[in-house]
């Protein structure tokens, strides 16, 4: 819905679900804890595998099928702020099985199970919650000191509906019938991907990327999450397991971005608006952090949850996140440049008034953000991928801020702004190091940072932002060293250097998408095409892609579904498709 994610299993069990934010505790977190930790399950009572699993088309509303039973599940939008509601619908012949176990607070809160007539009522948690499901004969045990209900339905006689209803205690009969409900819903997504302009290349993938992205969005505050879980792990087992429920100034920018190259530009103000209100609270732009919460606030400490033990046993599960306290001075350029795509769109789009095309506010954000370039730029940082060791000059770090000065010049040039006094020599002398300093002949290739040879994916930026001409010997040096330090099959690795952190991690689909792109600048079009063939091959049935790819195993890793996969997945679409 607008605010609330919930995932399901491949046999539709809600395995996650937080209350009353995506970023709050989780009521079921089976993701991360299996059964003990909160799972809503509906299957057939003979039990069998399912046959499919997937999105209606143009929706959010997901389809599980059996051979003689099927279950369609999706959140409803007519509820009020602070309102999160899940239905469940059950048709069919066979007789299925509804096993009903919420463990709030990732089951820390102790709860209780009451049936009615009309349903359950959870006792115990911090809001209210009730199951509406009017008729069924539940039976309550008790599991690992947690209480859980069953019922055994059958269908056959008309559709079953089962509603979780969180934040209310109205177990009563809804003002709107079912159907109409979920036309509702379904009409809030089917509506928006209607005016989509979608890339030729794979247009049904494409279009279930940008439901994911408008998925990730929190439209009561403007935010927009990089991925809706937390602690997935990057290694099986390991313990790089981070919780990305949040709002990264860059990562939201560049969904924000992705939005807005197919047409649609509501998220984009909508975000925009929102760093406006966060700017507001530091005392400088310089002084912002990577992320804050999905209401604009500083994130509590890092903390972890030591009931549950991760998936596939990865330990530890994290909440919030200790990148809040890192200095990552490559956000403001994707702020700059989503305002630099914003003022573009409406321009092509007939708007001939530059007041109208970059409105006031717009343009005091790109101020806000040459400001901080102009006080931080020299310094080191700890980057894109926030390496929790000593910072470093990054390339990467260097070219975002090139790109906010010369992004804010076109800006100023195009739409009769004035541009500081000493802008363009600030992007001069940025770009002139970039250029010496970056470069490690060692390497024969731009590095991770100007002290050593190692590489990194991200610096494929310096000619991916036209910081130097894709013409260039070194640009081309740089993507054939990408491609063979980094590049392994399917997946393209951040990079290889020890970032202080035990164990390894898999592919980045960001990166892969980047050589793509950095293929098609140096003229490779088959590499380019083959390895985007990689890359909707990693999607799955649904659609949805993580972070990462183990390109052994051939599995997904990391926080799920990740907005940067989605929004690289549809870059590489709409530039081969341009190619063509």
């Amino acid at each position: 819905s607008p605010r609330s994610v919930a995932l399901l299993t491949p046999d539709a069990s809600l395995t996650w679900l937080c209350h009353p934010e995506p970023d709050s505790a989780a009521v079921f977190a089976h993701l991360l804890g299996g059964d003990e930790a909160g799972h809503f399950t509906v299957g057939p009572a003979r039990p069998s595998l399912p046959l499919s699993q997937q999105y209606l088309d143009s929706t959010m509303t997901v389809q599980t099928r059996w051979a003689s039973l099927q279950v369609t599940d999706y959140l409803a939008h007519d509820v009020a702020p602070g309102r999160t509601d899940f239905t469940r619908v059950v048709t069919g012949t066979a007789k299925a099985v509804v096993t009903f176990a919420p463990r709030p607070e990732f089951g820390q809160a102790r709860m209780r199970l009451e049936p009615e007539d009309e349903g359950l009522r959870i006792h115990g948690t911090n809001d209210p919650m009730v199951l509406r499901a009017p008729g069924l004969d539940w039976s309550i045990t008790i599991e690992h000191g947690q209480e859980t209900a069953r019922a055994e339905i059958d269908p056959s006689a008309g559709p079953v509906v089962l509603e979780l209803r969180c934040g209310t205690e109205d177990l009563g009969p809804s003002a709107v019938p079912e159907p109409e409900r979920r036309a509702q819903a379904e009409a809030y997504w089917s509506e928006w991907a209607a005016g989509l302009s979608l890339p030729p290349l794979k247009p049904d993938l494409m279009k279930r990327s940008a439901l994911t992205l408008r998925g990730l969005v929190h439209a009561d505050s403007g935010s927009i999450m990089a991925a809706a879980t937390t602690s997935l792990p990057e290694e099986i087992g390991g313990v790089r397991n981070w919780d990305y429920r949040y709002c990264w100034l860059r990562d939201a920018a560049l969904t924000a971005s992705a939005l807005v190259s197919l047409g649609s530009t509501s998220e984009a103000e909508a975000y925009l608006g929102w760093v406006h209100d966060v700017l507001a609270t530091v005392p400088g732009p310089e002084r912002l952090h990577p992320l804050y919460t999905l209401w604009g606030q500083t994130l509590p400490p890092e903390a972890v949850i030591d009931v549950l033990p991760g998936y596939a046993g990865s330990r530890p599960v994290r909440v919030g996140n200790a990148a809040n306290q890192q200095v990552q001075l490559d956000v403001f350029g994707p702020i700059v440049d989503l305002i630099h795509t914003l003022a573009a769109t409406r321009t092509a789009a007939g708007v001939t008034d530059p007041a109208v095309a970059l409105p006031d506010r717009d343009w005091e954000l790109v101020r806000a953000m040459v400001d901080a370039v102009e006080r931080r730029w020299a310094e080191p940082d700890h980057g894109i991928w926030e390496i929790r060791g000593n910072p470093r000059h990054h390339g990467y770090s260097k070219v975002m801020c090139w790109l906010t000065v010369d992004r804010a010049l076109t800006l100023a040039e195009t739409y009769g702004r004035e541009a500081q006094l000493g802008w363009t020599t600030l992007r001069d002398v940025i770009a002139q190091q970039v250029r010496e300093q970056g470069w490690n002949d060692e390497a024969q290739s731009y590095t991770a940072a100007y002290d050593g040879t190692d590489l990194d994916a991200a610096t494929l930026h310096i000619g991916l932002s036209g910081l130097i001409d894709p013409d260039d010997p070194r640009f081309q040096a740089t993507v054939l060293a990408t491609e063979a330090e980094l590049r392994s099959g399917a997946t393209v690795y951040r990079y290889h250097h020890d970032d202080g952190l035990p164990g390894g991690e898999g592919g980045f689909h960001l990166c892969a998408a980047w050589l793509v792109e950095a293929y098609l600048l140096i003229g490779q079009r088959q590499p380019a095409e083959a390895l985007f063939t990689q890359l909707v091959a990693a999607a799955g049935p649904t659609g949805l892609l993580s972070e990462e790819y183990d390109p052994v195993a051939e599995r997904s890793l990391g926080n799920h579904p990740q907005a940067y996969s989605h929004l690289g997945l549809l870059r590489c679409a709409q530039l081969l498709s341009a190619e063509r």
